[in-house]
């Protein structure tokens, strides 16, 4: 794929980052949701939270999970961090994957059973502190981007003459010699 022009790629990281952080927002309510009907005494208020979070569930969990998550393929494959050349991308990408797909096809159901049954279930505490968990992981990542390149980014570097290290490091060697050639 071809880099995104400046200031689509721009937009494009600000969408980026605004559903990214809407996700992890949201799921530090659903946290506290769950929290609140697993733990409260107060059937009615654990009925009540279920069905808030079934409201989260049904109309924000999926398209924020999609968004971030195809705005992050677009960006990794648009810019030159490309998706495969760094780990933190590509760590970023499956762990993202993941989160999106268990929280479509598992949170989400497993929340309209909860609000339809109104019974206390741990699996609602224990979801969200995992996917608040990988959210807060992958920020790291974001700002500290760790680990290097990955082989696939060690090769395309390396076979991109000048600008790969290697290739930079044999024209400075041409440039070396040939000086000491002229200089001779």
């Amino acid at each position: 794929m071809k880099h995104l022009q400046r200031p689509v790629r721009r937009a494009l990281l600000v969408v980026h980052v605004a559903v990214s952080v809407a996700w992890l927002g949201l799921s530090l309510g659903l946290l506290t949701l769950g929290i609140t009907a697993y733990t409260t005494q107060d059937l009615s208020l654990t009925q009540a939270a279920y069905r808030a979070m079934k409201v989260f569930a049904d109309w924000l969990l999926a398209p924020v999970a999609l968004v971030t998550f195809g705005s992050g393929l677009v960006l990794s494959l648009g810019t030159p961090w490309g998706l495969a050349r760094h780990r933190w991308v590509w760590i970023k990408f499956w762990i993202t994957l993941a989160t999106a797909t268990a929280t479509i096809f598992a949170l989400r159901p497993e929340i309209a059973h909860a609000a339809a049954a109104g019974v206390p279930d741990s699996s609602l505490v224990a979801a969200p502190v995992v996917s608040t968990t990988a959210y807060l992981f992958m920020t790291a990542l974001s700002v500290l981007k760790p680990w290097g390149l990955t082989r696939r980014g060690r090769h395309l570097r390396e076979s991109a003459g000048p600008r790969g290290k290697r290739g930079l490091a044999t024209s400075r060697k041409a440039v070396d010699a040939s000086v000491s050639v002229r200089s001779a």
